[in-house]
């Protein structure tokens, strides 16, 4: 039975990244130069303000709607959550439209599977 042990759980952010998939390698240096080195990575595909483009294949016209992006997830303690987030947008930024968005998010409970830790010990 998971038990949600209240102090843990108000300590840890779960942030998720929507960027250029280029950006990606910059992304994951600049996080470990922080010392976060757990992230998940997702390719993904959509649109924003971006709203796709137009391609021309073999001799025909398309509108591309949904761009290849990078999603990137990772866990931090609060206290780390700012200086995650800041690392990301330093080097995920072109100043270009498309750059992404980054969402930060209020994580419940952690457990690792293995060993059964949770809260804070978990990540």
């Amino acid at each position: 039975m998971l038990r949600v042990s209240s102090q843990r759980a108000l300590s840890m952010k779960k942030i998720e990244a929507i960027i250029k998939p280029f950006k990606l390698d910059d992304v994951k240096e600049a996080l470990q130069e922080i010392g976060l080195s757990g992230m998940t990575v997702v390719d993904v595909r959509g649109f924003g303000r971006q709203k796709g483009h137009t391609e021309l294949y073999r001799g025909a016209e398309y509108v591309v709607d949904f761009l290849p992006k990078v999603k990137i997830e990772l866990v931090v303690n609060d206290d780390r959550a700012a200086a995650a987030v800041e690392a990301i947008r330093n080097s995920a930024h072109s100043g270009r439209i498309g750059d992404g968005k980054i969402f930060i998010l209020p994580v419940e409970d952690a457990l690792r599977i293995r060993t059964g830790e949770s809260g804070r010990d978990a990540i």
